[in-house]
């Protein structure tokens, strides 16, 4: 068994996850702190931009077995946090001009493809990605490359799963793992919303993870094979559809912040207004750090689907931490983001500190990490995450991410999505204009 879904994963050659539309996580204002890990005076400083603060928690704890390790390599790390879009901006503007780039950087990949136009101004990974090949799944390298260049290296596997608040669920006299198809969700929302008056889960307006959930479920894509736009196909059309017909049955709602993965939405969740959200496997961390009232509360399980057999989980968001070219020593950066992202001490890490599913999935068999009971991912959730993953693990589809992508995503986030679950207009009207305006855009 493991062969076969080890092997499935690594032939996917070059198809990418589709991530959400808004910044994720907390974010910061942009302040910057050096992390030592024990260096020395003669370390090199490397600075490093990020617009997820739990990434530097990982990369502080890699930091410093990479320093006790390595004593004449030693390295001090400057990480600086901003918020999702002043990053990628300041980002782009400063790998354009060769002016003020990062040494290190995380780019989401939604924005990926944007630093891929042209000739990237990245650094080629590939020699530091090669020791790694067969025990990291090869789409996960595949995923941020361009003309055979790996230019950034992934996190994780992003398996979607759906959350569920089981203290609300017992209340309404639910219980989730009977939860296996839209109409079963449905029903239990409606139970839900009779007997507690709260919203089973969301409507989402600023990100496309229930969107794209949908679409893998269909075997569909925001894009065709040769990754022009088609926002206004069947299968979406009949996606939102069902969407809208649970927001009108009172099963879900639109939450503040647009998306599960926002600061507003983490109070919303932490209050108990919300029973259930569908969210790649690293939301898990955003619960431990930011929703610390449900701490035993949420179980996870595979996501509903249209109709029993369908793929259960798609592939959903991705960070690629990448070397610049103006990087002051592009080997020493390179060798320690390979040690960072694709150890096998890497990973473990990547599980323990971040909540991630490893992209070396070699981790997911290790029971001694995943059941360990002094995790605090294992200790929060009701059940534990790795059962929920081995049993979708054949069945996590992929979602492309082209040079069209930001672009839908976009238009779909600030527009489409909150005419449709905001100002109630129909949905296939509201993809036709989408559409429309997605292909005027591109041209």
């Amino acid at each position: 068994m493991k062969k076969k879904w080890f092997s499935a994963l690594m032939a996917v050659s070059m198809v990418v996850f589709l991530a959400g539309c808004g910044g994720s996580s907390k974010e910061s204002d942009g302040k910057s702190s050096v992390l030592n890990a024990g260096a020395g005076d003669q370390a090199t400083e490397l600075s490093y931009w990020t617009f997820v603060e739990l990434h530097g928690q990982h990369f502080e704890k890699m930091l410093e077995k990479w320093n006790a390790a390595s004593p004449d390599r030693q390295i001090k790390l400057n990480v600086t946090v901003m918020p999702y879009d002043d990053m990628h901006n300041k980002l782009s503007i400063a790998v354009q001009t060769g002016v003020g780039a990062p040494d290190i950087a995380d780019i989401e990949l939604g924005k990926f493809p944007d630093f891929l136009a042209g000739t990237p101004q990245l650094e080629p990974l590939n020699d530091v990605a090669e020791p790694y090949k067969g025990t990291v799944v090869q789409s996960q390298l595949d995923l941020y490359s361009k003309d055979g260049n790996i230019y950034g290296l992934s996190t994780h596997v992003g398996a979607t799963v759906a959350f569920y608040n089981t203290e609300i669920l017992e209340q309404a006299g639910v219980d989730y793992k009977s939860i296996a198809t839209w109409d079963d969700f449905k029903k239990a929302g409606i139970q839900v919303y009779e007997k507690t008056g709260k919203f089973m889960g969301t409507a989402d307006t600023s990100a496309t993870w229930q969107s794209a959930l949908l679409l893998a479920q269909q075997g569909a894509d925001f894009t065709d094979e040769a990754g022009n736009p088609k926002v206004n196909s069947p299968e979406l059309v009949k996606g939102l559809g069902i969407l809208k017909d649970l927001q009108e049955s009172n099963v879900i709602s639109t939450i503040a912040g647009g998306q599960p993965d926002t600061e507003e939405a983490y109070g919303e969740f932490n209050s108990g207004n919300y029973a259930a959200a569908f969210m790649p496997l690293w939301q898990m961390s955003r619960y431990t750090n930011y929703m610390a009232d449900l701490s035993g509360k949420i179980a996870i399980a595979p996501l509903p689907v249209i109709e029993k057999g369908l793929p259960r989980s798609y592939g959903g968001g991705g960070t690629g931490t990448v070397v610049t070219k103006t990087a002051k020593d592009v080997q020493l950066a390179k060798d320690f983001i390979a040690y960072a992202k694709l150890s096998l001490d890497a990973n473990i890490e990547i599980w323990n500190t971040l909540g991630f599913d490893p992209i070396n999935m070699s981790v997911w068999d290790m029971e001694e990490v995943t059941h360990n009971p002094d995790n605090q991912f294992v200790k929060y959730f009701v059940n534990n995450p790795f059962e929920v993953l081995n049993e979708i693990k054949d069945e996590i589809k992929l979602i492309k991410s082209t040079s069209a992508s930001p672009t839908i995503n976009n238009v779909l986030c600030t527009v489409t999505l909150n005419e449709i679950f905001e100002d109630g207009k129909d949905v296939q009207k509201a993809l036709d204009e989408a559409q429309a305006q997605i292909e005027q855009e591109l041209k």
